[in-house]
C-alpha cells in the first residue's frame, strides 16, 4: 500500500468533477492514500447549490447500491438534512427543533447506526437528547446581534468530542470530520471542513454535497453569498479494491467526464 505523502490540492468549479479528480488521484498506479488532501470547490448557483454533473452522481449512486452502501443523498443528510430545511419553510428555529426532535426518534428506532449521533446532530445538539448546545444557532444569532464584530475564531463548530470519541476500538467510522469553520470575504462566505480521515469512494461525494448544503444554509441565514468550500483531509483513503467490477464501471464514467472537461479547458 503506497501513501502519496506529497500534499495534493485540487481546485474545481464543479462538485462532481472535484470528487472525480480526487478519485483519479487515488487510482494512480501504486497509490491508495493521499496525505494530506485539500479540495477547493467553487461554482455555486444563486441559491447556494453546487454545480454537479448528474451522470457522475448517478454513477456514484449506482456503485453504492451495488456495494450495499448508503447513497449520496443519505450521506449528505448526516451533514445537512436538506429535506427538513425544506419542510421548515425558511424558519430556522423550526428547522432546528424539527431535526433535534426527529433525530431522537431516529436514534431510538435504529440505535446500532445512530447511537453516537450524526454530524449535523453534533452541530445543533452536541450533547444529544435535546440538551444542546446548538453551535450553529449561537453563531447565527451572534452574527445578527453583532454585525460588526470580529469574523475569526468564534465562527467554528466541533463535531469531535474527546469524552465520547477517544476509543481504542480498531475502527470507528464516526466522527471522521473534526470541525467546521466559516470565513467571510467581501460579502461572501467560505466553509472550511477538517477531516482526520475520509473514505472517498463510498462517502466522499455525499460528504462534499452535505457540506455544500451546510455552507449554503449558513450563508443564506447571514445574507451572504456562498462562494467556496474548502475540505482538508489528513488521510484520504481508497476504501474499495481497484479491481472491483462495480468500481471499474464507476471509474469508466468518471474518466469519460474528466477527459471531456479537460478538453473543454484546452486553448483553441
Amino acid at each position: 500500500m503506497k501513501n502519496d505523502s506529497k500534499p495534493v490540492t485540487i481546485a474545481t468549479e464543479n462538485l462532481s468533477l472535484g470528487w472525480a479528480k480526487v478519485m483519479l488521484a487515488l487510482t494512480r498506479p501504486g497509490v491508495t492514500r493521499l496525505a494530506p488532501l485539500t479540495l477547493i470547490v467553487r461554482g455555486f448557483e444563486p441559491d447556494g447549490s453546487p454545480a454537479e454533473i448528474g451522470e457522475i452522481r448517478g454513477a456514484v449512486d449506482a456503485f453504492l447500491a451495488a456495494q450495499g452502501k448508503k447513497d449520496t443523498e443519505n450521506v449528505a443528510f448526516t451533514l445537512f438534512p436538506q429535506r427538513y430545511w425544506d419542510m421548515s419553510g425558511g424558519d430556522r428555529d423550526a428547522f432546528f427543533d424539527l431535526f433535534i426532535e426527529s433525530f431522537q426518534r431516529i436514534q431510538k428506532f435504529n440505535p446500532r447506526n445512530n447511537k453516537r449521533g450524526s454530524y449535523f446532530q453534533r452541530l445543533v445538539d452536541l450533547n444529544g437528547g435535546g440538551q444542546g448546545p446548538n453551535q450553529l444557532k449561537w453563531m447565527l444569532d451572534d452574527y445578527r446581534a453583532h454585525p460588526k464584530a470580529r469574523r475569526t475564531s468564534k465562527f467554528q463548530a466541533t463535531t469531535f468530542d474527546p469524552a465520547r470519541d477517544h476509543s481504542s476500538a480498531g475502527q470507528l467510522e464516526f466522527p471522521c470530520l473534526q470541525q467546521v469553520s466559516f470565513v467571510f470575504e467581501n460579502g461572501a462566505l467560505h466553509l472550511n471542513a477538517f477531516y482526520a480521515t475520509q473514505q472517498v469512494a463510498r462517502k466522499g461525494y455525499g460528504n462534499y454535497l452535505g457540506l455544500a448544503r451546510l455552507g449554503a444554509f449558513v450563508a443564506g441565514q447571514m445574507d451572504l453569498k456562498f462562494e467556496q468550500l474548502n475540505v482538508f483531509v489528513g488521510l484520504a483513503k481508497m476504501d474499495v479494491a481497484k479491481s472491483d467490477p462495480d468500481f471499474t464501471e464507476l471509474m469508466n464514467v468518471v474518466k469519460a467526464y474528466a477527459s471531456a472537461s479537460a478538453k473543454q479547458l484546452e486553448p483553441a
